[in-house]
């Protein structure tokens, strides 16, 4: 509305014998209680231990399966190199070779 009269009664939808409310917009408390700081938990001996031992066993088993695994591949690599080769190999040498081609004019 364009003016500064307030509007009339009943037309903001408020019932209108109703009392209004008075909204002074101050916070209040709601009681005189006072906070506490949380306390850190702490950890019982058992739970330290359990996760120290689980901690253990997991890394124990993770060195297992690597070393079996690695095992493993060495032995396929020395089955298949057994099966390819017609004689034992007694030495072996490797040379670097380059090759040139010359023109003959």
């Amino acid at each position: 509305m364009g003016s500064d009269q307030p509007a009339a009664p009943g037309h903001n939808g408020a019932v209108p014998d109703a009392p209004e409310e008075v909204v002074d917009g101050l916070p209040v408390l709601a009681s005189d209680t006072t906070i506490e700081r949380a306390r850190p938990a702490a950890l019982p001996a058992r739970q330290v231990a359990a996760l120290a031992a689980s901690g253990f066993v997991a890394g124990v088993a993770t060195v297992a399966v690597v070393t079996r695994r690695r095992h493993r591949v060495i032995a396929r690599r020395r089955a298949r190199a057994r099966k390819s080769t017609l004689g034992e190999i007694v030495a072996s040498n490797s040379f670097l070779v380059d090759v040139h081609l010359i023109r003959r004019d």
